[in-house]
């Protein structure tokens, strides 16, 4: 009788990995194809609640609730600099609350409402394909 409630419940160990992993952070790359059009995986998760793990680009202006999120760290903006490449692993978020700067060498993980398509930031004039709103950060 063990031997047949080992065999009932195999499936369910062998979904153990993937549950586990279900609440590890996305990373920016998976959310793109080689294309830079949206991934399936992105496609299945807009509009909803994701963690994606990077570093905070120095912020474009003070006292703000917008924050670019980077796959490694960048001590100056990658996108403020004339003649600089613009980098195709970076993520807008949009936060709950004015962003209190981490140091740009510090890991951390946003959880945020995934938003997919072209926007442009109506105060700053950022333009972005892929955004975390109503976000919130913390160090990794």
């Amino acid at each position: 009788m063990q031997r047949r409630h080992l065999l009932l419940a195999l499936p369910g160990l062998l979904a153990l990995p993937d549950l586990a992993r279900a609440d590890a952070p996305i990373k920016l790359r998976d959310l793109y194809n080689k294309d830079l059009s949206f991934s399936d995986l992105a496609l299945s998760l807009q509009g909803s609640r994701i963690s994606v793990a990077g570093f905070m680009a120095p912020p474009l202006k003070a006292e703000s609730v917008f924050f670019v999120l980077t796959k490694k760290p960048m001590a100056v903006c990658p996108f403020c600099e004339p003649g600089m490449p613009w980098p195709d692993d970076i993520l807008a978020v949009y936060a709950r609350r004015v962003v209190e700067v981490i140091p740009f060498n510090v890991p951390i993980t946003v959880t945020g409402l995934l938003e997919l398509g072209d926007a442009v930031d109506p105060e700053l004039g950022f333009y972005s394909k892929v955004r975390l709103a109503d976000a919130s950060y913390q160090r990794a």
